[in-house]
């Protein structure tokens, strides 16, 4: 009687996505047989694998003058969650485009929100406008 090895386990969501975000390039062999395995196992799995990928290379090296023919190469697939993003990019593209383009960031300025609001709150309610004002401009 033959006995056929069972199937290797599924990876968990978890792990597969961490496959799928990373840069094929720097996954492990391992890691990448794991993904071409459930890239084999589902066909819907593997187009949207390759729209991710797409756009992670859209935003990696700024081109948003690619972004109009990444959508329409969204809308041939049968994905209906992609969709839904691809068409809501679609409602604001000249900034999503912009943003793609631009090589700053608003990191500096949102650091300092932060910043700010938890100084705000160390103070428990308790402080008022002058003393807040104070502790922001000194850095403490």
């Amino acid at each position: 009687m033959v006995t056929t090895p069972p199937p290797p386990a599924r990876p968990k969501p978890r792990r597969a996505l961490r496959w799928i975000m990373t840069h094929p390039e720097r996954l492990r062999p391992d890691k990448a047989v794991g993904i071409k395995e459930i890239r084999a196992a589902c066909p819907e799995l593997d187009a949207a694998i390759e729209h991710v990928r797409g756009f992670a290379g859209l935003m990696h090296e700024h081109r948003g003058e690619d972004l109009p023919a990444r959508i329409a190469r969204i809308d041939q697939d049968a994905l209906p969650h992609l969709s839904q993003f691809a068409n809501g990019l679609l409602h604001d593209l000249d900034a999503v485009t912009a943003g793609l383009l631009t090589t700053w960031s608003s990191g500096q300025v949102e650091g300092q929100v932060t910043r700010v609001k938890l100084l705000k709150r160390a103070g428990y309610g308790r402080a008022k406008l002058d003393l807040l004002r104070t502790r922001i401009l000194l850095r403490t």
